[in-house]
């Protein structure tokens, strides 16, 4: 921290009644170089600590330095940047999601902008490990891929963005489909359908998809509701006509399994 020298001392003299005269004692120069040259040296060698990986070095440095930046420091947003870097290295998603959240936030024109929405959504996207967890997290990073996509259209995290919604909702998908084998195996056909047909509606392009309507047709049979597994068969024929099964499932002679 840099220190303002005390004002210098009058100094007073007494003698036979006379005043000698006051004599004041100027500040020494205040040398504002040094710190500067301080910060870029401390932010060389960080950069140096980010391209190696050293992220409890990173996250150190990088904490020190934003009270070092001078206002309007350019840097300031690639700081912000790193440090959320450095928690997401170091496991701490929370934190990681709000820095790269400030970056979007507090600086939506920055260069930095588009890719520090899309690494929030990958932070909350790293809490859902498990789709039989609860997906508050994956809902709360499908949003924010969404959004980045909406505010950066053309940008590449937003490229990325859509690769990450289709996975997060191929996820989705084989949780709903999860559901649904719960309810077949306790022969709660109607319950199962709901689940399976929810999957189908909501996740068409998942990978789960035509799974989940060839257990659909199976469900519908078992349930004798003819005119529904004549119905899904047209539907898995046009969309999904080279899935494995189908031609079980729905021969062309009739609407029901041979």
């Amino acid at each position: 921290m840099r220190r303002l020298l005390l004002p210098g001392l009058l100094l007073l003299a007494t003698g036979c009644h006379h005043h000698k005269p006051v004599s004041t004692v100027q500040p020494e120069a205040i040398n504002i170089e040094a710190p500067a040259r301080q910060v870029d040296s401390l932010w060389r060698a960080t950069m140096q600590s980010v391209r190696m990986g050293q992220w409890a070095r990173v996250s150190t440095s990088l904490e020190r330095l934003a009270l070092e930046f001078p206002p309007g420091d350019a840097r300031t947003v690639q700081a912000r940047f790193y440090l959320g870097e450095a928690y997401l290295a170091r496991g701490d998603q929370l934190a990681a999601s709000r820095e790269f959240r400030r970056v979007s936030d507090e600086t939506p024109n920055d260069v930095l902008a588009p890719l520090g929405l899309l690494r929030a959504g990958d932070a909350f996207a790293e809490l859902w490990r498990k789709p039989e967890l609860d997906p508050t997290y994956a809902q709360t990073a499908l949003s924010t891929y969404q959004e980045l996509v909406n505010r950066y259209p053309a940008s590449d995290a937003a490229a990325r963005a859509r690769q990450q919604i289709d996975y997060l909702q191929s996820r989705f998908a084989y949780k709903q489909y999860r559901a649904a084998l719960y309810y077949y195996r306790l022969k709660a056909y109607d319950s199962a359908i709901l689940y399976l047909k929810d999957v189908v509606a909501t996740y068409p392009r998942a990978e789960i998809a035509p799974v989940a309507l060839l257990k659909l047709i199976e469900a519908y049979n078992k349930l004798g509701y003819a005119e529904d597994v004549k119905e899904t068969c047209g539907y898995l024929r046009r969309f999904h006509p080279n899935a494995p099964g189908v031609a079980e499932a729905c021969p062309l002679e009739g609407a029901g399994p041979s």
